[in-house]
């Protein structure tokens, strides 16, 4: 844990001097609208491909890249933001689409009205007084973002203690620096060597690809686990090691699920952080106290939570891991799926009735909602299934 904290930061210390003065917040607005705006003017020479480029460019290119979504879903509401980004996305199909040219300026106006109100809500949150302006999004984004990676490596991490593969510890600790340095050179790749509407997009489509490949990951390990929760089924496993030690592929498999846990949101917040930069001229260092607040709640959830798991007896703890592994995978596939959207892979069809929460990766859409229950109705099924097996 220490040679991750101490990773961390000291790539967050190489990317602070590449940080250039950025525009306030109600300046990014004007420009968002400025931008969509002339999209609405390009989309009236009948252009409408380039006028959706242009709208991409108001997205990917303000709205990501500046930190504003970021900010704003961790200061004031996800709900606000997967509105916002929905209307993004209606203007644009409307483009497509060739609807009228007064739909197409409608679905426009309202997007600029939602940005002003996003802003203004992001000023009010962040009217508690000038440095905690800073210090929260800091603070809350490791909190938000670090959660699900910390349960999953505190599962894989107690296993391997659990079941006296202690020696693999080692792959996964690896594993994770390894994620953090790949997130680094990621953040770098899209914040400087590619234009930024392809950045943006590619960022997107490369974190909800990585999301999906760790749904597999984490639905196989969970799998894996439950199997073992059976005494007779572990009593064969360990009598079938030598010394105790578990296949080197099954240690692979481990530590792919922890670099994939850690990779996955790692580039976002590093850009998350490069932005948050940009936007405080005097407050740096209570961006700097909000990591540290940061870094020390996720150590302690860390290692409470480790310790506590640790005690659980053999078979609920293969059932809690097994159950945690798959909760996760559905959590991380419904935000796979919102990335997907987000970079433009698949459409968006709205559930009003679906809250947003992103911390288990729910979002009102069919596309996202639907492979949740999907997943969920397979895990409950599997579940009986086993039991009957067990009880036969």
């Amino acid at each position: 844990m220490k040679k991750f904290l101490l990773l961390l930061i000291a790539g967050l210390l190489l990317i602070m001097p590449t940080c250039d003065a950025a525009p306030k917040w109600n300046e990014l607005a004007a420009q968002i609208e400025a931008t969509v705006r002339e999209a609405v003017d390009i989309y009236k020479t009948g252009n409408g491909r380039a006028a959706k480029e242009k709208v991409n460019d108001a997205y990917y290119g303000i709205y990501e890249k500046e930190g504003l979504e970021s900010t704003l879903r961790v200061s004031v509401s996800s709900k606000s933001v997967g509105l916002t980004e929905y209307q993004f996305y209606k203007v644009k199909k409307a483009m497509l689409a060739g609807d009228p040219i007064d739909k197409v300026e409608q679905e426009a106006e309202t997007l600029i009205q939602m940005v002003y109100e996003n802003v203004d809500a992001l000023q009010n949150a962040h009217g508690v007084g000038g440095g905690w302006a800073s210090f929260l999004p800091a603070f809350l984004i490791l909190i938000r973002e670090g959660l699900e990676a910390i349960l999953v490596l505190v599962a894989i991490i107690a296993y391997l203690k659990k079941s006296g593969n202690e020696k693999f510890l080692d792959t996964v600790y690896n594993a994770m620096i390894a994620a953090i340095i790949a997130s680094f050179a990621t953040a770098y790749l899209f914040a400087t060597m590619i234009e930024s509407t392809t950045a943006g997009a590619g960022r997107e489509i490369l974190e909800g690809a990585t999301a999906l490949f760790a749904v597999v990951v984490l639905i196989g390990t969970s799998a894996w686990l439950g199997g073992k929760a059976d005494a007779k089924i572990w009593k064969q496993y360990i009598q079938g090691m030598v010394d105790k030690s578990m296949t080197s592929g099954k240690a692979k498999a481990l530590a792919l699920a922890a670099f994939l846990a850690v990779y996955r949101e790692g580039a976002e917040v590093i850009l998350f952080y490069q932005a948050l930069f940009n936007n405080s001229s005097s407050d740096v260092e209570m961006i700097w106290a909000g990591f540290v607040a940061g870094c020390v709640v996720v150590a302690i959830l860390f290692f409470a939570l480790q310790t506590g798991v640790l005690r659980i007896p053999l078979k609920p703890f293969f059932l809690f891991t097994s159950a945690l592994m798959y909760l996760l995978a559905i959590t991380f596939a419904g935000g796979g799926i919102r990335e997907l959207q987000e970079g433009g892979v698949f459409g968006q069809t709205p559930l009003e009735f679906v809250p947003t929460i992103d911390v288990l990766g729910i979002y009102p859409t069919v596309e996202t909602f639907g492979v949740q229950v999907a997943l969920l109705i397979l895990g409950v099924g599997a579940f009986l299934y086993r039991r009957r097996q067990a009880a036969a």
